[in-house]
């Protein structure tokens, strides 16, 4: 570029190593087996339904947590919030559809999605209790996606 036009003189930004794909780094095994009891209680608490919900979001939003008790949390958010947007969503077209059948089917799928969503929670709860690797097909890639 200097060869051509001695005036202008390249650019910092050109000298840049082309942009390469970036590396996805999955988070290790969460084994709980490894935490102190106070760690544990920690994420038993983080697992709670409903409820466990408040402290993974402020601990995800402090960082003060380890990367494996970080997964938790985020693994519980990402299935209170998948539960509320069904339960929301079943309850509005169940409301939409009147005394229809309808609406009773709607209304059952809310309640399986509920009993769902409080039966994958004691789930984890039961492997972190056992100190087993806490994972769910599909949920947990999808919540170590979302860092």
């Amino acid at each position: 570029m200097e060869k051509n036009y001695p005036h202008l003189k390249q650019h910092p930004m050109t000298l840049l190593p082309p942009m390469q794909e970036p590396v996805y780094d999955p988070l290790p095994e969460i084994h709980p087996g490894n935490l102190d009891p106070l760690n544990r209680l920690e994420t038993f608490l983080y697992l709670t339904p409903v409820i466990g919900v408040l402290p993974s979001i402020w601990a995800i939003y402090r960082r003060q947590r380890d990367r494996k008790q970080l997964a938790v949390c985020r693994l519980s958010v990402m299935l209170a919030f998948v539960w509320l947007s069904v339960y929301l969503s079943l309850n509005v077209g169940a409301d939409l559809s009147g005394a229809s059948s309808v609406g009773l089917r709607l209304l059952f799928l809310n309640s399986m999605a509920t009993s769902s969503y409080f039966i994958a929670s004691l789930w984890l709860m039961m492997l972190l209790w056992q100190k087993k690797s806490l994972r769910l097909p599909g949920f947990s890639a999808l919540a170590d996606k979302i860092r």
